[in-house]
C-alpha cells in the first residue's frame, strides 16, 4: 500500500484527483440548483475541439480546451438567457459539432493514431505531467476562489433570477461567470475522469450529499467531501486493479449515492413521524368536569335572577334603539351628538 505513493506519477495523480474532487462539486452544486446538471456534458463535447486544436498546432491541449470551452459556455448561456424555443437545436449543433470537429482536427494532426485522444475522452490520470499539474492547480484555485467568494450571490441567482435582479445583483454577469467556471472545471477534470464523464463528477457527489443534508452550505461541504473521497479511492483502486481511472471514480461516486440514499430513506421516515407527532400531538381531554358546589341551590337561584335582569336590560336597550331609528335625524340631534359641524 505504501509503495503506491512512492512513484512520482502516482503523487501527481493523487494531487490531481484531489484538486478535481474539490472543484467539480463546487461548481456542480450551482448547476444542479438551476437544473442544468447536463451542462458539463455539453461543455465536454465542445472541449474536444480545443483538444484537437492543441494537437493540430502542437500546443498545450489543456489551454486550447480552456479557450474553446469558455467561448462555448458563453454561447450556451446567451442562448439560455434568450429563452428561444429553437435554442435547444442551437445547443445540440454546438455539442455535436464540437465533438465532430475535435475528431477531425485530431485526425489531421501528426499525433493521429497515438491514442492520446482516448486519454482525454476517458481520462488518463497516470499520464499527468508536472506541467499539466501546474495548469490544473492554477485553474482549480481560480474556480474555488470564485465559487466560495461569491457563494451568496451565485446561490441567489441560481435560486431566483428575478429576485436577484430586484435586489440589484448583476444577474447577467454572474450567469456568465458561472458558465465560465463550469468550462474551466471541465478542462481541469478532463485528464482525471475524461471529457465524456466529467459531468458525472460535477453532479453525482451533489446528488449524494442532498440525500442527507438540508442547507446549501452543508450540501456543498458534503458534496466536496464525497468528490474528494471518491476521486482518491478511484485513483488507488485503478492503480491496484489496473483499471481506467475515470470510469472507476464515477462508479465509486454512484455507489456513494446509492449508499447515501439507503441511509436517507429510514431517516426521512423517522423525520416524517416526528413532524406528524409534533403537529398533531396526542389527544388530550381539556374539558373540565362539573364540580358540585356546596351552595349549588343558592348559586342556581342567583344565576336565574341575573339572567332575568339581563333579559330586561336587553329589552329596554332594543326599545331605545327602535325609537332612535324612527326619530328624524335633525340638525339639532346631529349637533347634540357631535356628528355635524
Amino acid at each position: 500500500m505504501i509503495e503506491m505513493f512512492q512513484p512520482d506519477f502516482m503523487q501527481r495523480a493523487f494531487l490531481a484527483a484531489l484538486l478535481v474532487g474539490i472543484t467539480a462539486p463546487s461548481v456542480g452544486i450551482y448547476l444542479v440548483q438551476r437544473r442544468q446538471a447536463l451542462m458539463g456534458d455539453g461543455i465536454g463535447h465542445v472541449a474536444l475541439t480545443g483538444v484537437g486544436l492543441g494537437f493540430l498546432f502542437q500546443a498545450n491541449p489543456i489551454w486550447m480546451a480552456v479557450l474553446v470551452c469558455v467561448l462555448g459556455a458563453i454561447v450556451m448561456e446567451l442562448v439560455r438567457a434568450r429563452g428561444n424555443q429553437r435554442g435547444d437545436i442551437a445547443l445540440a449543433m454546438l455539442f455535436y459539432g464540437g465533438m465532430a470537429g475535435g475528431k477531425l482536427l485530431v485526425s489531421m494532426s501528426s499525433q493521429a493514431g497515438s491514442g492520446s485522444l482516448e486519454s482525454y475522452l476517458w481520462g488518463s490520470i497516470l499520464t499527468v505531467s508536472p506541467g499539466d499539474l501546474a495548469v490544473i492547480g492554477g485553474l482549480a484555485a481560480v474556480v474555488v476562489a470564485v465559487t466560495a467568494g461569491l457563494r451568496r450571490q451565485l446561490f441567489a441567482v441560481c435560486q431566483d433570477e428575478e429576485f436577484a435582479r430586484v435586489t440589484g445583483l448583476p444577474v447577467r454577469v454572474l450567469n456568465l461567470l458561472l458558465a465560465v467556471m463550469a468550462a474551466v472545471t471541465v478542462t481541469v477534470a478532463m485528464r482525471v475522469v475524461g471529457l465524456l464523464l466529467v459531468s458525472a463528477l460535477m453532479v453525482v457527489p451533489v446528488a449524494a450529499a442532498q440525500q442527507l443534508t438540508r442547507s446549501f452550505a452543508a450540501t456543498q461541504a458534503a458534496a466536496v467531501s464525497v468528490g474528494v473521497v471518491t476521486a482518491l479511492l478511484g485513483v488507488g483502486t485503478s492503480y491496484q486493479a489496473d483499471l481506467p481511472s475515470g470510469p472507476t471514480i464515477v462508479i465509486l461516486a454512484i455507489l456513494a449515492f446509492a449508499l447515501f440514499s439507503a441511509i436517507a430513506a429510514p431517516l426521512a421516515k423517522r423525520r416524517h413521524r416526528h413532524r406528524a407527532a409534533a403537529e398533531h400531538g396526542p389527544a388530550v381531554c381539556d374539558v373540565a368536569l362539573p364540580v358540585q358546589h356546596p351552595n349549588a341551590q343558592s348559586l342556581s337561584t342567583d344565576s336565574t335572577d341575573s339572567t332575568d335582569s339581563t333579559e330586561d336590560a336587553a329589552d329596554t336597550a332594543r326599545a331605545a334603539a327602535g325609537a332612535a331609528v324612527k326619530a328624524p335625524l335633525s340638525g339639532e340631534t346631529l349637533s347634540s351628538r357631535g356628528l355635524a359641524q
